[in-house]
């Protein structure tokens, strides 16, 4: 694991397991948040978060938009018990990144995502985590 990679308790593995929804916060162009529902998952090993999207949705183009610098924020809650996941994002149509995203969605979840055919996958490297109670 990374030095510089935040370390997660078993309490927090535990909560990132579940079966929940979580909010992926973006930044549009002109720099206001942009707040949008999500599923994903997490690779604790890789430190590497996983959502799968189509290709021209609004978090997707955010991200786009951002280029390298691009930062974004993923919270999972469960009334007082959260995580927020930080760092950096991009956006891949790399059918080998994209399979791996379905198959951990898919593992988590019980079921495949969604598979339009501008399915696309937002990566994001968190460097950065915060949390109450998980």
């Amino acid at each position: 694991m990374s030095p510089d990679r935040p370390r997660l308790t078993a309490a927090a593995h535990g909560f990132l397991a579940l079966d929940r929804t979580a909010t992926l916060t973006t930044l549009r162009p002109d720099g206001t948040p942009h707040v949008a529902p999500v599923r994903f998952t997490y690779d604790a090993a890789t430190g590497l978060a996983r959502v799968t999207t189509r290709a021209a949705t609004r978090k997707a183009r955010n991200v786009s938009a951002g280029g390298p610098a691009a930062r974004v924020a993923l919270c999972q809650a469960d009334g007082f018990r959260w995580i927020t996941l930080e760092g950096r994002a991009s956006v891949t149509s790399d059918p080998v990144r994209l399979a791996e995203a379905v198959r951990r969605y898919t593992a988590r979840y019980g079921a495949a995502p969604p598979g339009p055919p501008d399915l696309t996958v937002i990566e994001i490297t968190v460097d950065r985590l915060l949390s109450l109670n998980a």
